[in-house]
């Protein structure tokens, strides 16, 4: 008796670029692409397109956000106690971010489909360097055999062992979004951009919220004096900052709440803990060495500039090539590794990119720091436009705002931007395109801009570096 016949490979698919996954670095690839004239396949393994940027990063947590900001300021200008928790039922909060995902999805799928892009939904692995298959759902097999592969598979939350992720009493970045109730108090382990905005979030919503981390201060590499403000207005909605702390485990009481265990016998027990201790490169199951790919020591995909692997033909571009996994790089990226793949004249160069966090109050940043202008120029000067003394930041109650221009030594010359406080991550753009257009401090000086509004904030940092420059004149003469 014959042995059965193994099922024959299916025929793969021919297309000129595929690529492999639909967030924000994968769909502006496959955009490009196609608007080159190129046939596209994209892959992607959730139910609809957008990756952890749409489903459970930046915009359902910026719409939580934007909840929060509301009932915090409401609560501000009404003169209500500062951690009041938030009488908004968690389904109405989580439902308002279901609405803005699925809203935004929509708009994926339909740019996609204008552009002539197939989409299939599955997991794709490596079979050799030109040809991918995908398992879809049902467990059915395609193939597809395409001239040049992007890889866009994003990140996932880094689990340490030492913390016992359940999603139910400790969450990751995933299932933090799936709370179907406000928790009286929340531990949060880690101070970098996850960490310190879910934190202020939850805490502007009258968690008793509690930042762990081995840091001095939260968001470390940030400029002290705007981590200080972020801190300052943290800590009066009721949080708590422990840093220079070492984590030594998690355990779940049975009889209900968390506890962090600290080095030196501290415990912080809460409701519920959040582990927001890094994320990894999403690779697992891609079968890299099939394509004759390996990922580095950190877990990365390393590229050239064009975002090229060392396999010529095969691209990597966001979060799964590292820092500074941004939703806005990743989508730069995706679009210049198209265009060097069709071989397009290669885009001008953005020097000056911009930085935004939000947190409540945001924290935004572009160019240099003060401390970076000292150390590359010898000096700097610096001028300051505090929210509270605008008449917008009184209007709208914002005390911790700051709008910091950093210029040479000479007060002339713009080399950088921070600020922090509501709008931050707006107002940032006009000393980015100043940056990129080489304007210098007094075309703020010179310039008038609507009043009551917080971008008078340049005026009045501007006239501060005028200001300096003639006392220094005076000083001198």
């Amino acid at each position: 008796m014959s042995e059965p016949s193994a099922a024959p490979m299916p025929v793969p698919m021919l297309v000129q670029m595929l690529v492999i996954g639909g967030g924000p670095g994968g769909q502006k690839a496959a955009v490009q692409a196609a608007k080159g004239g190129w046939s596209v396949l994209l892959v992607e393994r959730e139910l609809a397109l957008g990756g952890e940027c749409v489903h459970r990063g930046t915009i359902p947590s910026k719409t939580l956000r934007e909840s929060a900001r509301t009932w915090s300021r409401w609560k501000r200008l009404e003169g209500r106690e500062a951690n009041a928790r938030a009488e908004l039922p968690v389904a109405q909060l989580m439902r308002r971010q279901a609405e803005v995902r699925k809203g935004h999805e929509s708009f994926l799928a339909r740019q996609l489909a204008r552009n002539g892009i197939e989409v299939w939904r599955g997991h794709a692995r490596f079979v050799s360097p030109h040809e991918v298959e995908v398992k879809s759902p049902d467990g059915s097999l395609r193939r597809v055999r395409a001239s040049t592969i992007v890889i866009a598979t994003g990140s996932r939350p880094r689990h340490p062992a030492e913390v016992p992720i359940d999603h139910e009493h400790v969450l990751d970045s995933d299932s933090i979004l799936s709370l179907i109730y406000l928790p009286e108090s929340l531990t949060v382990l880690g101070s970098g951009v996850i960490a310190c905005e879910y934190a202020s979030i939850f805490a502007a919503l009258g968690v008793r919220v509690t930042v762990i981390d081995k840091g001095e201060r939260p968001l470390g590499f940030l400029e002290r004096e705007l981590t200080e403000r972020f801190l300052a207005s943290f800590e009066r909605q009721g949080g708590r900052f422990l840093g220079k702390r070492t984590l030594e485990g998690v355990e779940v009481d049975p009889l209900g709440g968390v506890r962090a265990e600290l080095a030196g016998g501290e415990t912080v027990t809460s409701e519920k803990v959040f582990c927001a201790l890094g994320r990894v490169a999403q690779v697992r199951g891609l079968a890299l060495e099939a394509a004759g790919l390996a990922p580095n020591a950190r877990g990365l995909l390393e590229v050239d500039r064009h975002g090229r692997t060392a396999v010529p033909h095969v691209y990597a571009v966001g979060d799964v090539i590292g820092p500074p996994a941004l939703a806005a790089t990743s989508m730069e990226q995706g679009r210049r590794a198209a265009r060097h793949a069709l071989g397009l004249a290669e885009a001008t160069a953005c020097e000056f990119t911009p930085i935004g966090i939000y947190t409540l109050p945001e924290i935004s940043s572009v160019g240099w720091t003060e401390r970076e202008a000292i150390e590359r120029l010898g000096g700097a000067r610096v001028g300051r436009a505090r929210f509270e003394e605008l008449a917008r930041g009184e209007i709208e109650g914002e005390r911790d705002g700051l709008l910091k221009l950093v210029a040479d030594p000479d007060g002339r010359k713009l080399v950088g931007a921070q600020a922090v406080g509501e709008g931050a991550n707006e107002l940032i753009h006009v000393a980015q395109m100043a940056l990129e257009a080489g304007l210098g401090v007094d075309a703020f000086a010179d310039s008038i801009f609507n009043f009551p509004t917080l971008a008078e904030g340049y005026l009045v940092a501007a006239l501060d570096l005028v200001g300096q420059r003639a006392k220094a004149l005076r000083a001198a003469g």
